[in-house]
This record gives C-alpha cells, structure tokens and sequence, in this order.
C-alpha cells in the first residue's frame, strides 16, 4: 500500500508539470541554460544520446527519475536478469539476453516447468550454428547438385522476419556479404512467384523459421518453396536444401527435415527477442559470422550498461522517461523514427513490432484496466526520403510527433560529400523542429527577396512552423555489427522500462491471437469445404461478394 501510495504521488507530481503555460516550449531551455545540451547527453563509448531538444528541464528529469524508482524498475531489471517469469500470463522468463552473453554469464530462465541454464543452452546452441554457417560458406555443406548454396531464402514472419531481414539489410547492404540473402514473409503468393524467378533452387538454402511449425502463413509458404525445390531437384532434395528454426521436431521431421538440421530455441526467447537466436542464422550466412557474433557483442555490452548503469546515465531508461514524459505528460500519440542511413530503412518496421507488440496494452499486470496510456504508433522511414513524404504533417501539422534521428558519423562508402549531405539534413531536420520560424521572420525574408505585399499576406501564414517540437538524436560512429547491436538492444531495454513503470507485460501478445483463430475458421469456407459461419453482417456479406468475384472458384 506504502509502495502505490508513492508511486501515485509520483505520477501526480509529473502531472503538475502539464499545467505549466510553458510545458512544450524547448527554445527557452536553451536560452536559459547554455550547457543544456551537455547536461542532456549521455553516452556509452561513442554511442551518444542527446535528449536536450525535449521540453524536460532539470525539474522535470527529477521528478521521472523518481517516478521510475517509484514504479520499481530497479526492481525490475533485478528480476528480469535473475531469470524470473517476468512475462507473468504465460509463467516465463524474458531471458533473451543470454542469446548474446558468454557461457559463463550464469543467466537462468524460469519455465512453467522449471528452470534452465540460459547462459549455457544459448552457447552450446551457438556452437551449433557456427560449425552449421563454417559449413555451408566453406563448401562442405553443398545442394543435392553438389553445387555450393549462394543464396539463403528465410521463410518467416513477425519477430522470424522482421529482426533478421532488418539486420541482414543493414550489414549487408554497403559491402556486401558471404550469400545473397532473401526473405518472404507475406502469404501473398506474388512474393514466392518472385523470389522463384530471381533464385536458382539448386544453390539456394531455405530457412523455415517457425518455433511451433504450424504458423499458417509461413507454413503456406514453406510448401511452395519444398515444391519448388523438389519439382527441380527431386524429393530427395529436401533435406539437402532445407533447415527449420523450430522446436516442433514431429512437425519438421515430417516435412523431410534432417534432424541435424534442426536449430530450436526455448520459451524464454520471445519472437520479436529471437534475432539473437537460431532465428538469426540468415543473418550469420548472409553477412558471416565475425560479424553475427560482433552484432551478440555489441547487445551484450548493452545488456551490461542497463544492468549496471545508475538510472541518471543508463542510456534504456532514459530513453524510456522522454517516451513516458511526451505520452503521459505531453499527450502526445505517435512517435517517428528517422535512420539517416539507408541500410536501416527496415528499422523502424522492426521498432514498430518491437514496441507496440509488446506495449500496446490496454491491461495491467494485476488485470486492471490501465489508467493512463501506454504505447504510441511507431513510424518512420529512412531519413530524407521522409522529408519528402510525412514530414510535412511532423513541421506543420496539428498534432505533435516526437522524432528519433539516428545517424553515423563515418560511412562505410566512397562518397563523403554525401554523406555530409546526408548528416546536414538530419542535423537541420532536428534543428528546424526546434527552431520553428515565425510569421514575423517569414513577412521578412519574403520582403527581402522581392515578393510583393499582397503575395507575402497570402503566402506568409501557410510558411510559418511552430517550432518547439521534439526530437531525440541519437549518434555513433559507424554502422556495424557491434553498433546495430547495440541499438537493437537499446530499445529493447527501453521498452521493458515503458512496461515495467506502466505495470503491463512487455512480453506476451495475446492481441494477434484473435485474428489468427477467425481466419482459420474462414479459411475453410473460401476453400468450399465448410458452409458459411457464424459472422457478423459485414464480413458474411464480404466473403460471398469475395466468392462470387471468383466465380465461385
């Protein structure tokens, strides 16, 4: 009772600071403290995280820090790495960390069933992967035609795609890797018919990614690929060119997977945490395992600073107080982010089930509704692209979008006046959300520039922008594998936070459930071998007017 009675005092205090006149305005934090953007700016190494152009001064920060002590997140972060069934509807542990720890960092994982050794699963499980990737890029895994495989094809979808396509793209995409790497996630059958003309079956390896091996759309998908193979190659061909990232042994067994080439994980590992495990194997092949494993390192390392880092300069948790200050206290709804390097342009696809799979919850941890809100709608798109498309509505629309700008500062390409180009547009995108220009300073550069009185009181409001809209710049020194492990677990860590002070579960996701269910039942009914069920009006209607287009086919 002591512990809520603080931690309603916390969120009251915070709440005050709404009421302010002033409450968005940035521009006069910096006018009122020259050092703001130091004293706003934490780092690990040369991962820098500047928080300065938010409207949260000192006051502000304290009362955040205090509300996080208050919410229990040490307590938390204690739990989480100790192992405890954090994710509390389904009596598990969150324990991908160990994906990317040494043998001997002792991580445990508890399970409805017991308790695992996660430190020394997730290294003996590498092993396996590594001597699996050493085989098949040095040639003495080959195809049923004796040919080396050139290209892997990842079959999955959600966290089975979303975390290794994101990463596979961005350390592959400036130079290159060890295989051509592809991915198909859509059930739409034009993705397979496509990937289909583009690879050669007798030197492509086929990765099935599905921890229960029933997922219906990467199960549809992974027997068109099993056709394609063996219309080619033959059926012996299967288990030559086929691999499954699955626990379902009876399942992948009877699709003419080799046991050997089998590579499961435990339930401790989330989808949308499992990149770091077997799910990353894509990941390894395309882009080699120095660099897979540099990518663990990097996580790790970030593992480390969250466990170990006071809140006041723990990169996650400070991240997570702007996100809890401009949801809860701004109001603000939305949430972009913007990777000024084009090999993250799945990144923010990635963040969008990162963190509104695991924080767009509406219940809390004790079953009550929540009573404040919980996760914004994740956006974003790689960085000038984005100017030229919705960062309109972000300059000069009605509503407040706080902004996530990520750049490196040394590329990893032989065009440095590009990217100059490149980190002048991020750094004055942030600058020009800030800054804003007022109707005064446009009715004089128009004057000055020649425009008449009559075109400078029609145009001049239209070129007005607000200013005080916030950003956050987050800067490294290069795009690699250790870096983008770090980012990944960064926001992984910032969303546990979010939960953790909201008092939901970060790591279930009942909310897919429901739709996968109904179309199962539908799915029967489109194929003619079920009669109509029980829908509501609408899809009823849709379904007959769907069969009746395809002529009853």
């Amino acid at each position: 009772m002591e512990n809520e009675t603080i931690l309603g005092e916390a969120w009251l205090r915070l709440a005050g600071f709404a009421t302010r006149p002033d409450a968005g305005a940035i521009r006069p934090l910096f006018a009122a403290d020259p050092e703001r953007a130091r004293r706003f700016t934490a780092t690990l190494d040369d991962l820098t995280v500047d928080v300065s152009k938010t409207s949260i001064d000192g006051e502000a920060l304290v009362a955040l820090l205090d509300l996080a002590h208050a919410a229990g997140v040490d307590g938390f972060r204690r739990r989480l790495f100790a192992g405890a069934a954090v994710n509390s509807t389904e009596g598990r542990a969150a324990m991908h960390m160990a994906l990317r720890g040494p043998a001997d960092a002792r991580l445990l994982a508890t399970l409805p069933g017991g308790i695992d050794d996660a430190s020394r699963l997730a290294a003996a499980e590498r092993e396996t992967m590594r001597d699996f990737v050493a085989g098949v890029h040095d040639g003495t895994l080959r195809g049923a035609t004796g040919e080396p495989f050139d290209a892997v094809l990842n079959i999955g979808i959600g966290g089975s795609d979303l975390g290794p396509r994101m990463a596979t793209e961005a350390l592959t995409l400036a130079q290159g890797g060890k295989m051509r790497a592809r991915f198909l996630s859509n059930v739409d059958g034009t993705g397979f018919a496509a990937l289909a003309r583009e690879l050669d079956p007798a030197r492509t390896l086929v990765l099935v990614a599905s921890k229960t091996f029933t997922t219906l759309e990467t199960m549809e998908n992974a027997r068109a690929a099993r056709a394609w193979v063996a219309g080619a190659l033959g059926e012996v061909a299967v288990a030559t060119h086929f691999a499954a990232l699955s626990t379902n042994l009876k399942a992948v067994a009877a699709f003419g997977i080799a046991p050997e080439r089998v590579f499961g994980f435990r339930d401790w590992v989330g989808g949308r945490y499992s990149l770091w495990s077997p799910v990353g194997l894509s990941i390894a092949l395309a882009a080699g395992w120095e660099v897979f494993q540099a990518m663990l390192d990097g996580a790790w390392a970030m593992d480390r600073h969250f466990r170990e880092t006071d809140f006041a300069e723990n990169l996650p948790v400070l991240l997570a107080l702007v996100d809890v200050w401009h949801i809860n206290v701004m109001g603000y709804r939305s949430h972009c982010a913007l990777a000024y390097d084009d090999r993250l342009r799945r990144f923010p696809a990635y963040l969008q089930q990162l963190e509104m799979e695991s924080n767009g919850k509406s219940v809390t941890l004790d079953g009550l509704k929540v009573e404040r809100a919980t996760c914004p709608v994740i956006f974003g798109e790689p960085g000038t692209d984005a100017q030229h498309s919705f960062m309109q509505l972000v300059h000069q629309g009605t509503q407040v979008v706080p902004v996530d700008f990520l750049l490196a500062a040394t590329p990893d390409h032989d065009r440095p006046a590009a990217h100059f180009v490149l980190a002048a547009n991020a750094f004055a995108q942030a600058e020009a959300l800030l800054r804003g220009k007022t109707e005064a300073e446009v009715r004089a550069e128009m004057a000055a520039s020649g425009a008449s009185p009559g075109t400078i009181e029609a145009v001049a409001p239209h070129r007005v922008f607000s200013g005080d809209r916030p950003s956050v710049t987050i800067l490294f020194r290069r795009l690699d594998g250790f870096t983008l492990g770090r980012l990944i677990a960064l926001y992984e860590h910032k969303v546990a936070v979010l939960g953790a002070i909201w008092g939901i579960n970060s790591f279930d996701q009942w909310g897919v459930e429901l739709g996968k269910v109904l179309a199962g039942g539908i799915l029967p009914e489109l194929a003619g071998r079920a009669k109509p069920g029980a829908h509501d009006g609408s899809t009823a209607a849709l379904i007959a007017r769907f069969k009746a287009l395809r002529g009853g086919k």
